[in-house]
C-alpha cells in the first residue's frame, strides 16, 4: 500500500475540494468529508457513536457478521471511526479488505488510518464505476443515504455486478423510522438540513433502485425502531 506523504495537515482544504469529487459531494458535504481539518475530529468512535445514537458498535457488529475470515471484501467509501480495522480483523490474516473512495483527502486520511495492517488495500475509486473484478463481499456502511438517487442506482448496480457467485453485498443505513419513534422530528430535521439525501431511502426499499434484484436473494433486519435497517443481497452460487 503506498503511503501519502506529508503530514495531513499540510494539505490546503480550498484545494481538497478540487479533486474529481462530484459536484455533490462539494456542495453537500465538504464540511464534513473534503475539509482536512475537520478529518481527525470526526475520525472518533464516540463522535460516530454520538451520530448513530449510540448504535455505532452494534451497527457494525451486524455487518461484520455477514462476512467470514479469508473473505476478499470491498470497502466502497471510507468510514469514520475504527469500522475499517475492525473489518479487516473480521477477515483476518487470510482475508483482503480493500477500501476505495472517491475523494482525495479521504484516501490520505484512510491510507494513514490503515498503515501496516496485513491484507488492505485502500485507492481512490468512484462507487458508482465498475469495480473491475469480483469480490466475496461488498460491504456498504452508511453511504447510500449520502448520494442523489440517481447515484444509488449506480452504485447499487455497480456493487451488486462485483458480487461473485456465492458472496454477498451488506448494505447498512438509514431506513424510515417507525410512526412514534421518539427521534422521528428530530431525524426529519437532520435530513432535510444535512442530510438531504437520505429523504430518497424513506419508505423506498434498497433494491427497489437496481433492475438487478431478481439476481439476488435479499433479506432486511431493521433496529432502534426501524431508524437503521441492514439488507443483505445474496447471489446464488
Amino acid at each position: 500500500m503506498n503511503k501519502p506523504q506529508g503530514p495531513l495537515s499540510r494539505l490546503d482544504p480550498e484545494a481538497a475540494v478540487m479533486g474529481p469529487e462530484p459536484d455533490y459531494l462539494r456542495k453537500t458535504y465538504t464540511w464534513a468529508y473534503l475539509n482536512p481539518r475537520h478529518l481527525p475530529f470526526l475520525d472518533r468512535g464516540v463522535v460516530v457513536s454520538a451520530i448513530l445514537w449510540g448504535n455505532a458498535n452494534r451497527l457494525m457488529e451486524a455487518a461484520f457478521q455477514e462476512f467470514q475470515p479469508g473473505d476478499d471484501v470491498l470497502q466502497p467509501a471510507a468510514v469514520y471511526g475504527p469500522f475499517s480495522k475492525r473489518l479487516a480483523k473480521r477477515l483476518g490474516a487470510d482475508g483482503r479488505l480493500e477500501v476505495r473512495d472517491v475523494a482525495p483527502v479521504q484516501i490520505a486520511f484512510t491510507q494513514r488510518k490503515m498503515a501496516g495492517i496485513p491484507g488492505v488495500t485502500v485507492r481512490q475509486g468512484n462507487a458508482a464505476d465498475p469495480v473491475g473484478r469480483q469480490v466475496d463481499g461488498v460491504c456498504c456502511f452508511f453511504l447510500l443515504h449520502e448520494v442523489p438517487d440517481d447515484w444509488k442506482r449506480r452504485i447499487i448496480g455497480s456493487l451488486l455486478d462485483a458480487v461473485r457467485p456465492g458472496g454477498k453485498a451488506v448494505f447498512v443505513d438509514y431506513h424510515q423510522p417507525a410512526a412514534l419513534h421518539p427521534l422521528r422530528p428530530i431525524m426529519s430535521g437532520v435530513f432535510h438540513w444535512l442530510e438531504p439525501y437520505a429523504l430518497g431511502m424513506m419508505g423506498k426499499e434498497i433494491q427497489e433502485f437496481t433492475d438487478r434484484a431478481g439476481a439476488f436473494t435479499w433479506r432486511k433486519e431493521t433496529y432502534f425502531g426501524g431508524l437503521y435497517q441492514k439488507v443483505v443481497a445474496e447471489r446464488a452460487a
